[in-house]
């Protein structure tokens, strides 16, 4: 009776340790909250800072975090044959919350020629308003489709220092350009764009008014011909 009993309480601590993935487990020594790390690249590998944090799986990594740890301030998804991303941490979760940050990979297509005079990377533009025409310092690179420009750059070419979105019917967005993607990396911008104020009409003179305006133009004709 006593193995039996020994057996079923190994089965109830193995299945306990499958509820949650070790990923989502809370910290020893202070509450904690989770990054879900959602990526579109399964098998892609997860650092916050310079700590390694685990791989997608399903589309997601759970990270939990102290919440009264030292927050961190930069993250990056990688996987071999695709670009890396770059991202912001501006938030720290609170005990029990979990905050959702996003990276996208894109593939390294092998046979693309390397462009003369350096390597590349590129920077992905995301904006609310598609059609939008995008342009780093002066030079046009494409317009906003499906909410999105990938702009390709020399990582070893001159630095741009802004971004411009501009269509019709909207205020013109700029942007600072902070960072410059190195070899195969990819670096993310956003832009929110909002709809002009449109001009109030301008109302015209009312009949009363503009008859009134010829009749005071009528008696100064009468007195200056008088006046002659």
């Amino acid at each position: 009776m006593q193995s039996i009993l020994r057996y079923l309480l190994a089965v109830f601590l193995v299945a306990c340790c499958f509820v949650l993935p070790a990923s989502a487990q809370p910290p020893i020594g202070g509450d904690n909250g989770w990054y879900a790390v959602n990526c579109n690249v399964n098998g892609a590998q997860v650092y916050f800072g310079n700590d390694y944090k685990g791989t997608i799986e399903a589309g997601v990594l759970y990270v939990p975090v102290y919440t009264t740890g030292t927050p961190y301030q930069t993250f990056r998804v990688e996987k071999e044959g695709y670009t890396t991303h770059y991202g912001d941490v501006i938030s720290v979760p609170g005990k029990g919350e979990t905050f959702d940050l996003y990276a996208t990979l894109n593939p390294i297509q092998p046979t693309q020629e390397p462009l003369i005079g350096g390597d590349i990377g590129w920077y992905t533009v995301h904006s609310n308003v598609d059609g939008a025409t995008v342009q780093f310092d002066n030079d046009v690179k494409g317009t906003i489709s499906k909410g999105i420009l990938t702009v390709q750059v020399y990582t070893t070419g001159t630095p741009y220092r802004t971004y411009t979105l501009t269509k019709d019917g909207y205020t013109t967005y700029t942007g600072s350009i902070d960072r410059y993607p190195g070899k195969g990396e990819t670096v993310d911008l956003y832009a929110t764009m909002n709809p002009a104020p449109t001009p109030a009409p301008k109302s015209p003179l009312s009949p009363a008014l503009a008859g009134s305006a010829l009749l005071i133009a009528g008696l100064l004709l009468i007195a200056g011909r008088k006046n002659n």
